[in-house]
């Protein structure tokens, strides 16, 4: 008894060592199973990220351009006298089923620069213009959205590029022809003088010339974002930070829009671009 009582207490246990569990078929189901989880949070935190960001639309524009007019009648549905604004205002507006915010920039010089803090959250930018002063104040203009453009094109690949319309505001001003509409005459004259002094711009930087000259208040003369596509002259078609799409507007002081069911809505002057303004969400 005492002999096998010593037999059976130098029995030791097996001892399993952890790497024996690793095989080989083991590694490659945790694998699997990590990077499906590392996926599964990317998605999760992407969504988050796009549903807190990415909803505002920047309206901006040089002074008395009609900005101010076109958010009070897009959200209020009236259009009251408006003075030139010496701050940001921001408002959401509903479009269909979701909301967007439209947030105004003031056309100063001095703080018309305030854009930059709201393009990390912007899903798309209207550049407004006047199409009735366009062809006296086309520099101007042109040196603001050239800003507008560089910084477009300055954004990390990261952030998703915001749409960019310019719109030709107060087309109802230009009389109509028999060859084309008021609104036709607007998006000609607006796209080919912006065209013709971006071109200036382009062409200064290219031989070395400074562009303080032309329009630009302290601006660098070395600000990038006229890259196009080829070698011919700047062209929005050929642009090479993307679609700008050129739409048609006014408004009527005192009156809002003609309605809010679909057949009244399409005698809207700003109708275009709440069509613009739907396709980005």
């Amino acid at each position: 008894m005492e002999h096998g009582s010593r037999q059976a207490a130098t029995i030791e246990p097996e001892v399993m060592f952890p790497v024996s569990i690793f095989t080989p078929q083991a590694l490659v189901i945790a694998s699997l199973s990590l990077a499906v989880l590392l996926v599964a949070i990317f998605v999760i935190l992407s969504r988050r990220r796009l549903a807190s960001r990415g909803n505002s639309v920047l309206l901006v524009g040089a002074s008395d351009a009609g900005k101010t007019a076109i958010l009070s009648t897009l959200v209020y549905k009236h259009t009251p006298q408006t003075h030139t604004s010496m701050q940001t205002n921001s408002v959401m507006m509903s479009v269909g089923n979701t909301t967007i915010r439209l947030i105004d920039i003031p056309g100063h010089p001095r703080i018309r620069d305030q854009f930059r803090d709201f393009l990390s959250d912007a899903k798309g930018i209207v550049f407004v213009v006047d199409s009735s002063t366009i062809s006296r104040i086309g520099p101007a203009v042109a040196e603001y959205l050239h800003q507008i453009l560089h910084a477009i094109t300055s954004l990390p690949p990261s952030r998703s590029t915001p749409s960019l319309s310019i719109v030709a505001h107060k087309c109802d001003t230009l009389k109509p022809t028999a060859q084309a509409t008021s609104e036709q005459l607007a998006l000609n004259r607006v796209r080919t003088i912006l065209e013709r002094e971006l071109e200036k711009r382009r062409a200064s930087q290219a031989g070395g010339v400074g562009i303080e000259g032309l329009g630009a208040e302290e601006t660098e003369s070395d600000v990038g974002g006229l890259e196009c596509s080829g070698n011919g002259e700047f062209r929005f078609a050929n642009w090479e930070g993307g679609e700008v799409v050129f739409i048609g507007t006014s408004v009527s002081v005192g009156k809002g829009l003609s309605g809010t069911n679909e057949k009244d809505a399409q005698d809207s002057e700003l109708l275009p671009l709440q069509e613009w303004l739907a396709a980005q969400l």
